[in-house]
């Protein structure tokens, strides 16, 4: 039987640079091969994955933590200064309010 340029099938044993057919291995095998190998790479990606986007996520909550800290410092010191200027308006109002 000729198919394309070759005379011989490629499984056969003289075929040329063609792997033969593995009998001992079953095709559910096979397939179980072919198919979870690529599974398992993948489920492994996801797992490192995951471990790096936790890692990422507890770096990015320390970082918003001390961002809130010092904005809560600066806060504090304006209303302090808020309040220190409030206290001296009404320190002159009454003055003026007990000059009249």
């Amino acid at each position: 039987m000729r198919i394309g340029r070759t005379t011989r099938s490629a499984c056969e044993p003289g075929g040329r640079g063609a792997v033969p057919y593995n009998m001992d291995m079953a095709d559910a095998t096979q397939t179980m091969l072919t198919v979870g190998m690529p599974t398992l790479a993948v489920l492994c990606g996801i797992l490192i994955n995951n471990s790096r986007l936790s890692d990422l996520k507890s770096s990015i909550d320390r970082r918003f933590d001390d961002q809130n800290r010092i904005l809560d410092a600066r806060f504090s010191e304006q209303k302090a200064e808020l309040l220190r200027v409030e206290q001296v308006m009404d320190a002159r109002l009454r003055h003026l309010e007990e000059n009249r």
